[in-house]
């Protein structure tokens, strides 16, 4: 009942709960940005959605303009504390994670969910393994239990056995600790980069 029908109840009265706030976050943001560099305000990223749909989803624009794509050798995205493709305000916004709160777009679309896996880059369909492919039984999350538990300090391969794992056992009261436990890794700020900066490779 809560997976099939509640859930996404649940994700719609958030949403207009929080949409006046999101609204003076956009404004102030997107004036932020454009007085930094003047490129657009948000950015999209092909990703993986629930049934393997693929879809964009919105962040506010974090990096340079025209700013290269770096992954990792497991096809995780780049992510450095001294990564020069960041802006100054693209790296309060990363830190506090107000980026990731233009995915209430998503979440309106019904592409996305409050709470949910991390939406694979669309690049990976095709290298989920059997015990990975749970994960795609729901939509994808703004935060979620590897988001909120581990942050970046998981590989790929990790990460998605965890969100399989956490589509199959779905339940409100691990959905709402989950929404708790995501407010306090993001005050921590625990585990906000997966790769190591250049003074600590040295």
């Amino acid at each position: 009942m809560y997976k099939k029908f509640l859930k996404r109840v649940l994700d719609l009265v958030i949403c207009v709960l929080a949409f006046p706030l999101f609204i003076i976050i956009f404004i102030v943001v997107g004036i932020l940005i454009k007085l930094e560099d003047g490129g657009p305000v948000l950015y999209k990223s092909e990703r993986i959605g629930k049934d393997f749909e693929v879809f964009n989803m919105y962040k506010f624009r974090t990096m340079k303009i025209n700013a290269p794509k770096i992954l990792n050798d497991d096809g995780s995205t780049y992510n450095a504390e001294d990564d020069e493709r960041v802006t100054k305000l693209g790296k309060i916004l990363r830190e506090t994670s107000i980026d990731e709160t233009a995915q209430i777009i998503n979440i309106l679309i019904g592409q996305m969910s409050v709470v949910g896996p991390r939406a694979s880059l669309s690049g990976a369909i095709g290298t989920f393994k059997n015990d990975e492919m749970d994960k795609m039984s729901v939509r994808p999350g703004v935060t979620g239990l590897t988001q909120a538990y581990y942050r970046n300090n998981l590989t790929s391969r990790e990460k998605r056995v965890k969100d399989a794992n956490y589509a199959k056992s779905l339940t409100f009261i691990g959905d709402l600790k989950i929404i708790v436990k995501t407010f306090f890794t993001i005050l921590k700020r625990d585990g906000i980069y997966t790769n190591s900066t250049k003074k600590d490779e040295k």
